[in-house]
């Protein structure tokens, strides 16, 4: 079984840079140009399930990725984005130059990273994301050929990274542009990674934070 685990497109707040977290901002023009490239060249695709983020970014991502396919999508909470509490809408600049700023840990020492009021830890955001798996995605193998999630840029590497070994200090380690598909496989009930970062558009968007 088959997994495709795509990254949201592209939205206002991505271009300006800003911390979206679980604030519920729109694609733009461009990010849903990028999602109907991305469904042109996945149409030959049966996706058998179909999951995503209830945020509107991810969800109207997987519409249009979807499009005519009968295909239910399910939403789930546990997709969401890492919660950045009171520093949602904040610049990731003045993040990552500052080190007494709250989010600083958040890009530059994950392994240290301290929430702010209101937000999560990496290791909240790998739990739900494991309870996820477990829950919805594993018991599909035998039953499914192809499956797809969206989801968001943090919360897709939270989910990944666990699968590849990769450790909490290299959390940002995996490029991941807007929508971007990390391409899983399920066998025996393990996961395993077969692509990383794949784009359907051309030039990936928004790679890093």
């Amino acid at each position: 079984m088959k997994i495709y685990l795509f990254r949201h497109g592209e939205t206002d707040w991505n271009k300006a840079r800003r911390l979206q977290g679980q604030s519920d901002i729109p694609l733009n023009e461009f990010g849903r140009e990028l999602a109907v490239k991305t469904a042109e060249a996945l149409k030959e695709v049966r996706f058998d399930a179909a999951f995503s983020s209830p945020l509107c970014r991810a969800s109207e991502t997987a519409r249009i990725i979807l499009a005519d396919r009968k295909t239910p999508l399910i939403l789930d909470d546990r997709l969401k984005e890492i919660n950045f509490g009171e520093c949602e809408g904040q610049e990731f600049a003045a993040a990552k130059k500052d080190e007494t700023h709250l989010l600083y840990g958040f890009f530059c020492r994950p392994e240290r990273y301290t929430p702010p009021a209101g937000a999560e830890t990496f290791r909240e955001a790998m739990d739900r994301g494991r309870e996820f798996l477990e829950e919805q995605i594993l018991p599909l193998e035998g039953r499914c050929e192809n499956v797809l999630i969206v989801a968001h840029g943090a919360f897709n590497r939270a989910l990944v990274n666990p699968v590849l070994g990769i450790p909490l200090e290299d959390f940002w380690h995996i490029g991941l542009a807007n929508c971007a598909a990390t391409v899983l496989m399920v066998e025996n009930g393990e996961l395993t990674v077969l692509e990383e970062s794949r784009v359907y558009y051309g030039e990936p968007v928004n790679v890093r934070p």
